[in-house]
């Protein structure tokens, strides 16, 4: 965000002047406005599973098991091998969905066991398709056109994936599947893996730039299986936006082709590719004609242009009536713990019309606070809060006795000047702390993040820290600087209470932060999410400006 004071935080803490972290100031109170999100196509509620045992919040059921949700003994054992004795509500609910075949979108809160959510069906179905196959033990998937694709939208995500997946092991200790991270410095694997996770940019680069002639490419294409988006709002939307739709594209042309040879027994029929493709765009709701769509058809009319086509006659409502015929041969996955769809751009819009049947999967507080939270507010001023700061971090150590193991506290502030500001308050008053953000280098990163994780202490980030990332057990979750979305308060109050354990939230604001207080608080008295109020493309001063803005009109 902006500074909007003319000196910065930096140079605050070098005057020894009290830190300005609250950086805007919203002058129009905002009205709640609490809605749950909506489901379509075939909906399942995590509820639904929980209605025999609502005392729990994290784990299913005791009747329910591994095995009685149609995993087979072998995981079910690895699974028990690594503490997951039972599976989790979500887990519970999205996992028959998954082994089903249908495409699944998961939008449960932060926390809930969605990982593993995908990966248990996932594995599960690559082992039996291996074992009902004959094929033997490091053998190439992709001649069986089973390989699982796992995008997420950075390089610690689908490190983090890779770890998860390789921990279910056999009997032997050997992990159930070979799986492999494509990004970063990790480059293509040379024996094809059974599962491969990857972000967009890495996927797309090695599909286009490593491979000029194509022909890889296509193959790669139709060996995938199955396809899981981790994080999908963040995938579906922003700088991710263009490149998940286009694999998207690419991924539902390759099905597109794949049914009419199996029905005519050659690729294409009297239809053209760019017709085709620009019809697939159609489900996210551009227009083929515009300018940014030319580069992207004209690849695809190249990829085929030796396929002789015949369009005469054929208008376009006809195309639409096609698009929904064709045999599906891809499993889509979409998994979120913040699914906005107020809005066509929004994650939640386009997956309404590019997937509108999909089962939707919706855990109990997505959107809302768990009960497993304990949050404090305090209100602080210019002269108040680093004193307040420095007390909440140590009024953290009093959680020793409830806490089993190391302590750790997350410190959040909204930009790398403010962490580092921050850090250095800490560190003066004698608290030692690790930072994190994006002006650190991906081993410093990596490295203070690994630190954290198996000795503790305190961990000054920005919201790079706030989404995906699984630090177990985070007792205490500080916000210096107040979240400027409702998106990244919820990933941030997610880093804790995670797992079925406890957790503390101590939230600093200040007066121009009042008016949202006040309304996710009453969003929690109510038991109601907060969807309403956040939006990924705004922060909450924009949406209070505008609503003023609106307000002034009809007094008009």
């Amino acid at each position: 965000m902006i500074l909007q004071h003319s000196i910065s935080i930096c140079k605050l803490w070098r005057l020894s002047s009290p830190l300005n972290l609250f950086l805007f100031r919203p002058s129009v109170a905002y009205q709640p406005q609490c809605c749950r999100i909506r489901a379509f196509g075939s909906a399942v509620s995590a509820s639904k599973v929980a209605e025999a045992n609502t005392n729990e919040t994290f784990f299913a059921e005791e009747s329910v098991s591994w095995t009685s949700l149609g995993v087979s003994e072998s995981l079910s054992r690895a699974l028990s091998s690594i503490g997951l004795d039972r599976p989790s509500l979500i887990q519970a609910a999205c996992i028959p969905s998954i082994l089903s075949g249908v495409d699944v979108v998961v939008a449960a809160e932060t926390g809930s066991g969605k990982t593993h959510g995908y990966l248990v069906p996932l594995i599960d179905k690559l082992c039996q398709i291996s074992d009902s196959s004959g094929a033997i033990a490091g053998q190439d998937v992709r001649k069986h056109n089973r390989l699982s694709l796992v995008l997420c939208p950075n390089v610690m995500l689908c490190e983090q994936v890779v770890r998860m997946a390789n921990s279910l092991c056999n009997d032997s200790g050997t992990p159930l599947l070979s799986i492999a991270a494509v990004c970063g410095r990790q480059v293509w694997p040379v024996k094809e893996p059974d599962v491969m996770v990857s972000t967009p940019a890495a996927l797309l680069n090695y599909l286009y730039s490593i491979d000029p002639e194509r022909r890889r490419r296509s193959e790669f294409i139709r060996s995938v299986k199955y396809v899981v988006f981790d994080e999908a709002d963040m995938l579906l939307c922003g700088s991710f936006q263009n490149q998940v739709v286009r694999l998207i594209n690419m991924l539902r042309f390759d099905e597109k082709q794949l049914s009419r040879s199996k029905n005519s027994g050659a690729e294409m029929s009297s239809t053209s590719d760019l017709e085709e493709f620009r019809d697939l765009k159609a489900d996210y709701g551009e227009d083929a004609d515009e300018d940014e769509d030319e580069d992207e058809d004209t690849e695809v009319g190249e990829d085929k242009a030796n396929l002789e086509t015949d369009t005469k006659g054929l208008k376009r409502r006809d195309w639409r009536r096609v698009r929904k015929i064709y045999e599906r041969s891809k499993q889509y996955i979409f998994v979120a713990a913040t699914l906005p769809e107020n809005g066509k751009r929004t994650a939640g819009g386009v997956l309404k019309r590019m997937f509108p049947e999909a089962t939707w999967v919706s855990g109990n507080y997505l959107h809302q606070h768990s009960p497993r939270l304990e949050q404090r507010w305090i209100e602080v001023s210019v002269d108040t809060q680093v004193d307040i700061l420095i007390n909440a971090v140590e009024n953290g150590k009093s959680m020793a006795d409830s806490v089993p193991g190391v302590l750790r506290t997350m410190v959040f502030a909204n930009t790398v000047d403010a962490v580092e500001a921050v850090a250095n308050i800490l560190t003066g008053a004698g608290l030692e702390c690790f930072r994190y953000h994006s002006d650190s280098s991906l081993e410093e990163r990596t490295k203070n993040l690994l630190d954290f994780q198996q000795n503790g202490g305190v961990f000054v980030c920005t919201d790079a820290a706030a989404r995906g990332i699984d630090i177990p057990n985070v007792s205490h979750v500080i916000q210096a600087e107040f979240a400027t979305s409702a998106v990244d308060f919820l990933h941030r109050v997610g880093r804790t209470a995670r797992a079925g354990q406890p957790g503390l939230v101590t939230s600093l604001y200040s007066e121009s932060n009042r008016d949202l207080v006040a309304a996710i608080r009453h969003a929690e008295k109510i038991e109601e999410p907060v969807e309403k109020a956040f939006s990924r493309k705004r922060s909450f001063r924009n949406k209070i400006k505008k609503r003023g803005r609106e307000a002034s009109s009809h007094m008009r």
